[in-house]
């Protein structure tokens, strides 16, 4: 028999299973994508911060995989988990395309060309 630990998450309560649908290790919550600061990547080790981070961008890797870009709430430090089968699609999809949404220049340049 396979046992599971879970987490609270931090910003929604939700009650999380440590392990994804897949099988794999996941350290954000699948409803609200938030996260808990717990790993130093700076440092390289356990984190005394232990404030939320929160979920603030999509990357895709080389290989087609789509991470989740957390920014601490506290110190600001940035990190990423992999996207688990069972996250909010809704959520995942909004983050993703707010760059097109929101471009650093008018759409009317486009237009003229």
């Amino acid at each position: 028999m396979l046992r599971t630990s879970t987490f609270t998450c931090v910003r929604c309560g939700l009650t999380v299973g440590t392990l994804d649908p897949a099988g794999a290790v996941r350290n954000h919550c699948p409803s609200c994508l938030h996260s808990q600061h717990l790993t130093d990547h700076v440092e390289g080790g356990a984190s005394d911060c232990a404030s939320r981070m929160t979920p603030i961008s999509i990357a895709v890797l080389r290989t087609g995989d789509w991470m989740v870009i957390h920014r601490c709430t506290r110190c600001d430090e940035l990190t990423s988990s992999p996207v688990s089968p069972d996250d909010n699609q809704l959520i995942l999809m909004r983050m993703a395309v707010r760059p097109l949404a929101q471009p650093p220049f008018p759409l009317e340049v486009f237009a003229e060309l």
